[in-house]
């Protein structure tokens, strides 16, 4: 598969480097350890097209490919994880629900300001109790009227405490089990709606994850996103880009690691040369690359196979899989490459280990992951 970017590819790749390095890296560090939410660096990315990358024009979005979201997201994210996860929800496990699945009501309401970057949106799946089993839905919704009241806790949610607008996922038939489930719009101040405190994380801490809680919350009949029973359907078929975003995510921290180990290998010197000379410190740099490279090209062609509107559930899956692992590989190498230096917060190979391990956990597992792998490849699709 040929991976020669296009002109426009390559020019949202540079665009994205270059507003990563002036916009976010100045208080990357400061964020990590204030855990402040970087409001005004996603309202800049909003007005770039970076919020709605792959959402049509027609409804606020900058019309761009898959293979430009994974570019765009791994600059992101190879300075600051935690601004990446945000861009990564809006953009894989939002706009594109709504735009692919919700109503021209839905669309022009919602999807148009979160395709913007005017707003920000959501994910609500995960429970206390449906974390990795998302068909164990505990949350549920009940006509009443001309809308349905919903009850539950959501938990882990990113941008929990930010979003204007909420996908939330529910039961609605419990005798259909995952067949009545729905998938509502909840929009932020909706009465029996409430977040809690932000969760004090390992990683990606400028990214405010948070529980919700729901009480009688009252949403109209037309939030709901396609049709009542078909929300684990629409949930998983999100997911299924999801994980390209994460993939994406994972190969920012990993080139972010290989990079910041190059640098300091050909500065520091131990027995009177760079350490860049020793064969031990040379290895580890080609494991480096090569896995790095290795997660690129499945993430791409995971991509690549979005874009050509064929089944991607395996490859996506597998792209998550791996560039999970090697964000986490090439993270603790670099830490060993600094030796020392690496364990404390003057350098940044310590954050880049704690915002890679939950690459391997949110929005499915590597465990999950292997699961969807190992069911597409018996299955012979």
């Amino acid at each position: 598969m040929n991976f020669e970017f296009t002109e426009e590819q390559s020019m949202i790749q540079q665009m994205a480097k270059d507003f990563a390095e002036s916009e976010i890296a100045p208080t990357a560090v400061e964020r990590d350890q204030s855990c402040e939410f970087p409001t005004d660096i996603i309202k800049k990315m909003g007005e770039l097209g970076l919020m709605g990358m792959m959402v049509s024009p027609d409804y606020g979005g900058a019309g761009m490919d898959t293979i430009s979201y994974v570019l765009a997201m791994t600059e992101i994210s190879k300075v600051d994880a935690s601004v990446g996860v945000i861009m990564s929800v809006n953009n894989s496990l939002v706009t594109w629900g709504l735009e692919t699945y919700g109503s021209e009501f839905i669309k022009q309401k919602y999807l148009v300001p979160l395709a913007k970057g005017e707003k920000l949106g959501a994910f609500c799946l995960s429970e206390p109790e449906a974390g990795s089993d998302a068909t164990n839905q505990h949350t549920y919704a009940v006509k009443d009227g001309d809308g349905w009241l919903i009850n539950g806790i959501k938990n882990w949610i990113t941008n929990g405490t930010s979003a204007d607008y909420y996908i939330v996922i529910a039961q609605t038939d419990r005798e259909k089990a995952h067949k009545g489930i729905t998938a509502f719009i909840v929009e932020k101040g909706t009465p029996g709606f409430e977040h809690g405190k932000k969760e004090d994380k390992l990683g990606i801490r400028s990214s405010d994850t948070c529980s919700l809680t729901f009480t009688n919350c009252k949403v109209p009949s037309e939030n709901i996103i396609w049709e009542e029973g078909k929300g684990f359907n629409f949930a998983m078929n999100t997911l299924n880009g999801g994980r390209i975003g994460i993939a994406s995510q994972a190969l920012g921290v990993a080139l972010a690691s290989f990079e910041a180990s190059v640098k300091y290998a050909k500065q520091r010197k131990s027995f009177g040369t760079e350490i860049s000379n020793h064969q031990a410190i040379q290895f580890k740099l080609a494991d480096m690359a090569t896995k790095y490279e290795a997660a690129k090209a499945l993430t791409l062609r995971a991509a690549a196979l979005k874009d050509a509107h064929v089944s991607y559930v395996k490859e996506s899956a597998m792209a998550k899989l791996y560039a999970s692992k090697v964000a986490v590989e090439n993270a603790l190498e670099a830490i060993q490459i600094h030796g020392g230096y690496g364990y404390v917060r003057e350098y940044l190979v310590e954050r880049y280990l704690r915002d890679a391990k939950i690459t391997e956990i949110y929005e499915g597992t590597s465990e999950i992951q292997k699961v969807v792998i190992a069911r597409s490849l018996l299955s012979g699709k």
